[in-house]
């Protein structure tokens, strides 16, 4: 293997229509090779960004390989783009994707959905390949589920706690380091178990203090499924990764509301999350920024 095995957020975002922060989508590049976790709105545009920051493997039409966390919305509603995208730039063979059950009939409906358009691509007089709008759909259970003999890369997922949903984490080992990747959980004894010692932990996190101004509802409802920065500070005592990266960050704020100073806030409200991790926490912490490289 040639190159260092990197991470590239493509979008740290959350349900929030931030126009900073795409749709949740992490990259992992594994020699020549793109790994996806999860597939928010925007994922294939912020490929291409990185492609032309010189990532030859986040080239559209190399985007073959995904792996789903749970079927929330904001990491999905992507998976249209990142199924017919490539396939109209250029991508040969099917998308192989691996996720939590019911993934498989979310593929059915978005072909039957797009089904007007598979035939004219591939019936009318645009030449495009035969192959490149399938999708092989791998749904899993917690364990190894990928190997790359040749890279030398294990995949391996667990189950975390997302309320209701079926939800799993990522952890990937490559010959030079292993990253681990939550999805959306609350605290969880595998995920430690897990993310020991790994060398990046790129986890998501809610503003502690910002919780604290939520409704009930909105308070009892992120205490069971997320990770407050207070919590995560004991995870990564407990884990003592290398270096640990917040995404999917959830300010707690109304980005609605005077827009031209939403900015503004958010860039006090990460500075205190990281603060709040700080407190407990005294490894490197890092705010996670689309397109930021790991």
């Amino acid at each position: 293997m040639s190159k260092k095995t990197q991470v590239i957020l493509l979008g740290t975002g959350t349900p929030n229509a931030d126009p900073k922060r795409s749709g949740p989508a992490v990259a992992v590049i594994v020699g020549q090779q793109a790994y996806l976790v999860d597939f928010g709105p925007g994922v294939v545009r912020q490929a291409a960004k990185a492609y032309e920051l010189g990532i030859e493997a986040l080239a559209p039409s190399n985007l073959k390989y995904a792996f789903c966390t749970h079927l929330h919305s904001d990491h999905t509603l992507g998976y249209a783009d990142l199924i017919f995208s490539p396939w109209v730039l250029g991508r040969e063979e099917s998308l192989k994707i691996w996720g939590p059950k019911g993934l498989k009939n979310m593929t059915d409906h978005l072909h039957a959905a797009y089904g007007r358009d598979i035939q004219e691509r591939r019936e009318g007089k645009e030449p495009a390949n035969p192959n490149g709008w399938q999708v092989e759909v791998t749904e899993i259970q917690a364990g190894v589920i990928y190997r790359d003999e040749e890279q030398g890369l294990i995949v391996e997922a667990f189950p975390v706690s997302h309320g209701s949903f079926v939800s799993f984490g990522y952890k990937f080992t490559a010959p030079d380091r292993t990253i681990v990747i939550s999805g959306d959980t609350a605290p969880t004894d595998e995920l430690i178990r897990q993310a020991k010692d790994c060398d990046l932990l790129v986890h998501e996190a809610y503003y502690a203090a910002g919780w604290e101004t939520r409704n009930p509802e909105w308070k009892a409802y992120h205490a069971s499924v997320h990770t407050s920065t207070l919590e995560l500070g004991k995870i990564a005592n407990a884990v003592k990764p290398k270096q640990l990266v917040l995404y999917h960050q959830l300010f707690m704020m109304d980005h609605q509301s005077e827009p031209t100073r939403v900015q503004d806030r958010v860039l006090v409200i990460e500075k205190e999350m990281i603060k709040e991790v700080e407190s407990i926490y005294a490894g490197e912490v890092l705010s996670g920024q689309d397109m930021g490289i790991y």
